[in-house]
């Protein structure tokens, strides 16, 4: 893997590119409303506190525009782009509340650059399981209606 700032362009293909750039301007403006568009209809995210992965863009992207809200001083500190350009891993931190959080995106491309899968891990436990609190207030209704 190589190591670039956030928004550095190291992949081979100009579509995760373009894909990389638009999400890193999303995150800057506090704003997901274009994410639909990057997510691939069958994406998988795979949450640091559920066992199993969730799956559809439809899931994904009320997930990642929840956690968006519930993520205050969210910074992104190191992009790892793999050789092939497929997939980057993010490093990031954030606070929710007062627990303070370090953590990674891994993110893997489709060749047209669309997000395929989305997988984080967060550190410390004080950290996940603040933001695991906060997300389940929040995401309860919508997971209660979907489908099992």
């Amino acid at each position: 893997m190589s190591t670039s700032a956030p928004g550095s362009n190291l992949s081979s293909n100009p579509a995760v590119t373009a894909t990389l750039d638009q999400w890193h301007s999303m995150i800057t403006s506090k704003s997901l409303k274009a994410l639909p568009e990057l997510l691939d209809a069958k994406v998988v995210f795979r949450s640091p506190m559920a066992y199993k992965p969730y799956e559809g863009a439809q899931m994904v992207n009320v997930i990642l525009n929840t956690v968006i809200q519930v993520f205050e001083n969210f910074e992104y500190h190191r992009q790892l782009v793999s050789a092939d350009g497929q997939s980057v891993v993010l490093e990031f931190s954030a606070t929710v509340g007062d627990r303070q959080l370090k953590g990674i995106d891994m993110v893997q491309f489709n060749a047209e650059g669309k997000i395929v899968d989305f997988e984080v891990m967060i550190r410390p436990m004080s950290g996940l399981q603040a933001l695991g609190e906060e997300m389940g207030k929040r995401l309860a209704p919508f997971l209660a209606k979907a489908p099992a």
